[in-house]
This record gives structure tokens, C-alpha cells and sequence, in this order.
């Protein structure tokens, strides 16, 4: 199994602890801690040594900050976890705060005062967020901190030892380009940039970089370290060589000189002793290193990590991965929905699901010889008005029975050698209501609206992000995340800077892969999410028009459930759409499927009764 059902947070850890940290900061003359959700390289995993705010909280959700001050404590989570926090934190200790509408930077200039002492770890803190979190505080006078060592690291006695899983190489064929070729195109980059050497804290652009992939954190193939890029090529990479076999290590050693990650800091020390011109990401680089920079003499260039950009706009080779692994999921996901289909209402669990989902990727990686490496993330199995959360994250504790008459949510994804999935898909339980038929058919068609829509070069998803809403706001309605995030090759399943969202500033470009998931979330009752990924296509010319214009491919092949459709709400050219879509869908992961399954995918693709009017 790679998804295990034990990890929902439990609140009772949070006073005693909570307790230790305070007695800690009176002991050191400090009047708060802030307690982020992240690790010295700002990912969405961290391995379980970093998990502080969990362990800290009992809040598992994959964002979120702490305050704990001398006599008052209050946690940030986003709309993703509004409902998660209020079930996994001591609401006695902890007040929920928005981490969107008033985040830890607001905050603290109506809730510090003048004087106070409040400490961080600046290897938790990006650049960014210190520059605002010191704005604020210099406003209201208060005092921020860094710390040399993290308190919740002196606290907790039984904290686990930093990952060392082996390192593999990636190959060639899947990477699409050799790491030398990179490392090249990188070095240029950084000296355009007027650097003369840029940090790499973020390990899918290590991984990226040095095609390699490893096991550091759950559901990522990645290996935790930083790498030193020269514009004069002379690179360097911090990792522990634990991780490396001899085939492992000699292919490094020709891209890079390579250190242990206890040398890192003294490295970045020296260089900028020398004057060195060293580039940081301010949105991912911890706070650290900037002190380390300026505090030796060195000048900090800030500068987006230069490995972003070439990562997230695909090569061919990782696109034609991408399709294949796409083609071998969807005939996964087909069986589960098959199968899921013919069970009894209240027979099933929301954990049998996943079990049973995992099975099916198995069955059909060894099928194909393309085994399955793991799933993307922990699946969001959500029955009834357990799918009302956003992410939420099914354990033992919470696993549902799919009942008569509710509505199921079931968003997954896989990691493939070639290739990383992510789909959502909603499907009834008996009967639905016709106001789930209505809200679903609303998402449906934000999902399309994305999947038809061209645009010119230069777009940014913030322009395009309530296209998904429109139909939904007619009607009142929306959803409080974004409509797409960015997705790598063998990579993260969450990859950046491309998104679709109202914060979506980065332009979409060529090769581009992101999700397209609209929703809907009645609290309580259910919830409705439709979610495919999607290939940002070459731009073109249009008949008729002036301008080229991009558009988008869409990957995921798995049937949207036509039972939830009504079609009297489609316009012509969506249900043209849909039908189309699952044409395809049937031509393309058909094949690999028969009897029984086969059976259910044509009925399932079946074309709809064109009741539009329009």
C-alpha cells in the first residue's frame, strides 16, 4: 500500500505541547513562535522530521502557519482546510485564522505589540514572507527574531532522522534532454540574470536539473538537498552520499562537485566572502540564506529559480510520456468505476475504494510494464458530506459507507516512470437529487469552458480563472480553491509557477501541463468536483482571425458520469464537446480493456440526448 489511513491529526496533542513550547520561549525571553507548515525547501511533503506543525497542532493539512504566543494561540489554514482544522486542532487552544483573507503578515499588526519578541527559524521562512512579516513588525514596533536553533526541534524528544532514501537516475528516454545540456542552459540563464551563482532550493528542480529522481518525501520522487549553479559551470551539489550507489555517485560527479549537506552553509559563506553575485527565488529560497549572503559580504541577486520555467514547459519527450501514462491510468480508473458501479449502496467504505483503486493501477502498470510508483498524493475519497471537504483525507477513523442517495468524490492520481496523473471524478450512490444533477452539470460546464477556450500568448491564469466560475456564479454558487495547478513529469503532482487562479500571475505557455478541477461543495451534504489535466498547445491561427492563439490538450481519459448531466443546460457546442470527449476517451483506453469493463466504458461514453437550446 502507498497510502496509509492512519495519518488524520489528533487534537489532543496540542496542549501538553503547546505547553512545552511556552515554557520554552519564557526560558529564552521570547513572546511568540511562528510554526509554519514547511521545510528548508518549501515543498508541499516534507519528510516526517519536518513535520512540525502536525506534530505541534494536529493539523495535517499540507498548508497552514502556527502562532503560539505566552498566552494565546492561533492557527491559518486556507478554504481547502476550513473544515479539516476544525476536526484535527483543540479549538481551546488554537483560534482558526484565514491564511488568505488575513494571513501571518496582517495579522501580526493588530495582534503584536510594541516590544514583543517573536522568534521563527528563517530555514522555515522564504525571503518573501520575512521582508513582510519585518514590514508589518516594524510597523507596530515589535521584534522579530531568528532563531540559530528551532525550539520544536529541542522539544520533541522523539523526533525522526532526516530521510536518506537511494537516489535513481532518470532516464534519457523520459527526461527528454541530458542533465549537461541543462546544467548549460541553466548557467546562461544565471548570468543573464547579472548573477554569478544561483541557489536551487527546491528538489523537483534539482530532480529536474540532474534527471534523477529519489524517495525523500511521501508521493514525490524526490531527493532532499541544494545545489550551487555557476555561470561559469562549476556546480555544485549538497547531498547526503548515503543516498548514492557507485553508478549514482560517478554520474554526479561529472555534472557536479559534490558535498554533504552539512558543508552547505559554509559553502554559500565563502562565496560570498569572494563577492559573489548570488541569485535567490524570493518565493521559494529560505530567509537563511539571505542572511548567510549579505551577513559575508556577498550580494543577493533576487531572481526566479532559473530551473521553474524549463521544467514546467514540457519537451516532447516528457508529453508523449505524459500521454501514455494518461492512456494506462484511465483504463485503471475505468475498472475501479466499473466495479465501483456494480456494489451495493452502504456495502463499501470510502477506504475499500482506495484500495481497490490502487489495485486496479497495479494491476494495469505490471499489465504494461510500466509499474505504478506510487500514488501523486493521498486520494480524497469523500462520500456523502465527507466529499464537502475540500481535501479531505480519509483514515480509519473517518471512513464513510457509500449510502443510498449521496453523491461520491474520488480525486487520485498516480506517479509513473513516464508520468504524473491527477483526475477527480463525482459519480452517484443510487439515485441523485436533481439539485446534484443541476450543481454538477454547473462544474461541468466550468470544465469545459476551460478545456474549449483559445487564447493568445501572454495570458496569464488569473485572466482566465472565472471563466470555470461563470456558470456557477449565475447561480450563486463557487468554490473556494483554484480552478488549476500546475503538474510535473514525474514530479511533484502540485508544481508551480503556472496556475489557474485568481493569484495565477505566471503566463501559460507552450508546454505547460495544468489541471482544470472547478467544484462544488454544499458543507454537510456533498460535494462535486470534475477534474482533468490539461497540455498548453502551440499557438495557432484561426480561420478568419488575427492572431494566433494557444489552447489547451486535454490528457485525462476516464468517462465524466453521464447520470449527473442534465443536458437541457448544455449549450450545443458543450455537449458536442462531451460527447467528442468521450469518443476519444472510449477509442483511446478501450482497447485495453474487455468484457465486463469494456461493456460499462460504451455505455458510459455513450452520446446524450442534445436537448440545447442554444
Amino acid at each position: 500500500m502507498f497510502q496509509t489511513f492512519d495519518s488524520a491529526g489528533d487534537p489532543s496533542v496540542g496542549k501538553p505541547r503547546v505547553a512545552a513550547l511556552r515554557q520554552w520561549l519564557a526560558a529564552n525571553g521570547l513572546d511568540g513562535f511562528i510554526v509554519p507548515r514547511a521545510d528548508e525547501h518549501q515543498g508541499e511533503y516534507v519528510a516526517d522530521r519536518s513535520a512540525r506543525l502536525k506534530w505541534l497542532t494536529g493539523f495535517s493539512g499540507s498548508a497552514g502557519v502556527a502562532i503560539v504566543l505566552r498566552d494565546r494561540a492561533f492557527i491559518f489554514v486556507d478554504g481547502r482546510y476550513t473544515l479539516q482544522v476544525r476536526s484535527e486542532v483543540d479549538l481551546d487552544i488554537f483560534s482558526v485564522e484565514s491564511l488568505v483573507d488575513n494571513p501571518p503578515a496582517v495579522w501580526l499588526k493588530d495582534n503584536i505589540g510594541k516590544g514583543a519578541r517573536l522568534g521563527f527559524d528563517p530555514w522555515l521562512h522564504t525571503i518573501g514572507e520575512v521582508k513582510a512579516l519585518q514590514t508589518s513588525a516594524d510597523k507596530t514596533g515589535a521584534v522579530l527574531v531568528p532563531l540559530e536553533k528551532n525550539p520544536i526541534d529541542i522539544i520533541w524528544k522523539d523526533q525522526p532522522a532526516a530521510p536518506v532514501t537511494p537516489v535513481e537516475l532518470h532516464p534519457i528516454g523520459f527526461a527528454g534532454e541530458l542533465a549537461k545540456d541543462k546544467l548549460a542552459r541553466l548557467a546562461t540563464a544565471i548570468g543573464k540574470d547579472g548573477a554569478t551563482h544561483a541557489v536551487l532550493t527546491d528538489p523537483s528542480s534539482i530532480a529536474w536539473t540532474f534527471n534523477i529522481r529519489g524517495g525523500d518525501v511521501p508521493h514525490t520522487p524526490l531527493a532532499l538537498g541544494f545545489a550551487i549553479l555557476a555561470a561559469d559551470g562549476s556546480h555544485q551539489l549538497f547531498m547526503d552520499s548515503r543516498k548514492f550507489s557507485r553508478q549514482v555517485a560517478a554520474y554526479l560527479t561529472q555534472l557536479a562537485d559534490p558535498h554533504e549537506p552539512g558543508e552547505f552553509e559554509a559553502a554559500i559563506a565563502a562565496l560570498a566572502k569572494g563577492g559573489a553575485k548570488i541569485a535567490l527565488d524570493p518565493v521559494l529560497a529560505a530567509d537563511r540564506l539571505r542572511m548567510l549572503v549579505e551577513d559575508n559580504g556577498g550580494t543577493v541577486v533576487a531572481a526566479p529559480d532559473p530551473a521553474r520555467i524549463p521544467r514546467a514547459t514540457k519537451n516532447q519527450a516528457e508529453i508523449n510520456g505524459s500521454r501514455a501514462a494518461h492512456r494506462r491510468d484511465g483504463a485503471a480508473v475505468a475498472k475501479l468505476l466499473c466495479w465501483l458501479e456494480r456494489q451495493k449502496p452502504g456495502s463499501l467504505d470510502e477506504i475499500a475504494v482506495v484500495t481497490r483503486l490502487e489495485e486496479s493501477r497495479r494491476q494495469t502498470g505490471e499489465e504494461t510494464q510500466m509499474p505504478l510508483r506510487d500514488v501523486s498524493f493521498d486520494t480524497i475519497s469523500g462520500a456523502g458530506p465527507n466529499g464537502a471537504i475540500m481535501h479531505y483525507r480519509v483514515s480509519r477513523a473517518t471512513s464513510r459507507k457509500l449510502q443510498a442517495g449521496e453523491l461520491f468524490l474520488l480525486d487520485s492520481g498516480a506517479q509513473y516512470q513516464d508520468g504524473t496523473t491527477d483526475i477527480t471524478r463525482t459519480v452517484p450512490i443510487g439515485q441523485p437529487t436533481e439539485e446534484m444533477r443541476e450543481r454538477f452539470t454547473l462544474v461541468l460546464k466550468g470544465m469545459i469552458g476551460i478545456s474549449t477556450l483559445r487564447f493568445p500568448a501572454g495570458t496569464r491564469g488569473s485572466e482566465i480563472d472565472a471563466i470555470a466560475r461563470m456558470a456557477l456564479w449565475k447561480h450563486g454558487c463557487d468554490f473556494a480553491h483554484g480552478t488549476g495547478h500546475g503538474v510535473g513529469s514525474y514530479l511533484a503532482v502540485h508544481e508551480g509557477p503556472q496556475r489557474i487562479a485568481r493569484t495565477g500571475t505566471e503566463k501559460l505557455l507552450e508546454g505547460m501541463m495544468l489541471s482544470n478541477e472547478p467544484g462544488y461543495y454544499k458543507e454537510g451534504a456533498y460535494g462535486i468536483r470534475i477534474e482533468n489535466l490539461i497540455l498548453v498547445t502551440p499557438a495557432e491561427h484561426i480561420e478568419g482571425g488575427d492572431i494566433a492563439m494557444h489552447g489547451f490538450e486535454t490528457l485525462t481519459l476516464a468517462p465524466i458520469d453521464i447520470r449527473l448531466v442534465r443536458s437541457d443546460l448544455l449549450t450545443r457546442e458543450e455537449l458536442h464537446w462531451l460527447d467528442t470527449y468521450h469518443a476519444r476517451v472510449l477509442a483511446e483506453i478501450g482497447p485495453m480493456l474487455d468484457g465486463e469493463t469494456l461493456a460499462w466504458l460504451e455505455k458510459a461514453t455513450a452520446p446524450l440526448p442534445h436537448d440545447a437550446k442554444i
